[in-house]
């Protein structure tokens, strides 16, 4: 296991960590200040700054991308398929434009609530059957281009409107279908926030193996979590077994980035160079 106490060089920041604070190229900036040397963008923040301004910051700072967040969203009604793979093929390309190791997916939940405008539906196997099914359609998209699809479960609370998919197992098993020999094109990011309470998470992170482990995502889980969505802890504030948990991903091969993602109405009130200040501190203390 990496000994991360001296310095954060495998330290991410998830800029949705800091977004209410300033667009991406004052992140990007605080990143540089504070010697940061991986992000990972999300695209509504690429779209208010521009592809190409984000890309020149990017390469003008000397930054690696950890991931790019995200696409996904596959639940939809027939007829809004063509939206659905249109909207997914321009962030593998964004991806790619941006030099991000994966794609992360976030793949939906029950149609009406991933794509609005969607029939109202009850039926959360035939939802994980149109994701699977709109993963399959991007496979070849994202192989031309060169950039894997990781698939990251998301904790049962948001089986409704943002993820069907809920444990590390069952994203590998999507990936088992979709891509039995393990080509690279597909695999999984580990978010502790989403999986964490899994009784299976040390078999499905063993099985998962260097090839499907293609991000690592860290946060705290807050007790009483006050808000479902944006009320996740920093790194030590909560109760998860962050380096036990590190310990397991390592221990199947993962040698990149901790990316620190943090959705926090608290950590979104204070200064941006404090909140970045303090996830270097919690790397190398906690996780």
């Amino acid at each position: 296991m990496r000994d991360l106490s001296g310095d954060h060089r495998w330290l991410s920041l998830n800029t949705a960590t800091v977004r209410q604070q300033g667009d991406l190229l004052a992140i990007i900036d605080a990143c540089a200040r504070a010697e940061v040397r991986a992000i990972s963008p999300w695209r509504d923040q690429v779209a208010k700054v521009g592809l190409e301004p984000t890309a020149r910051a990017v390469r003008t700072n000397g930054l690696d991308l950890s991931g790019y967040c995200r696409g996904g969203m596959f639940a939809a009604d027939p007829e809004r398929q063509d939206e659905v793979d249109d909207d997914n093929r321009r962030a593998i390309d964004e991806a790619a434009e941006l030099g991000a190791p994966c794609l992360v997916l976030v793949v939906g939940g029950l149609p009406q609530f991933s794509r609005p405008g969607s029939a109202p539906s009850r039926d959360l196997d035939a939802a994980r059957a149109m994701v699977e099914d709109g993963i399959g359609r991007m496979l070849d998209h994202a192989g031309k281009a060169g950039m894997p699809l990781a698939i990251e479960p998301l904790h049962p609370m948001y089986a409704a409107d943002r993820a069907c998919v809920n444990t590390l197992g069952q994203a590998l098993d999507i990936c088992d279908r979709l891509d039995p020999d393990r080509t690279g094109r597909l695999g999984v990011a580990c978010d502790v926030y989403h999986v964490w309470w899994d009784p299976e998470l040390e078999a499905s992170i063993a099985r998962a193996g260097t090839d499907r482990l293609l991000a690592y995502h860290v946060c705290d889980w807050l007790v009483p979590t006050t808000d479902l969505l944006n009320d996740r802890g920093m790194m030590g504030d909560g109760v998860i077994d962050l380096r036990r948990i590190r310990g397991l991903v390592e221990a199947a091969g993962f040698a990149g980035y901790c990316e620190v993602e943090i959705f926090s109405q608290s950590w979104w009130s204070r200064p941006m160079d404090e909140v970045v200040a303090t996830c270097i501190d919690r790397h190398k203390s906690c996780v």
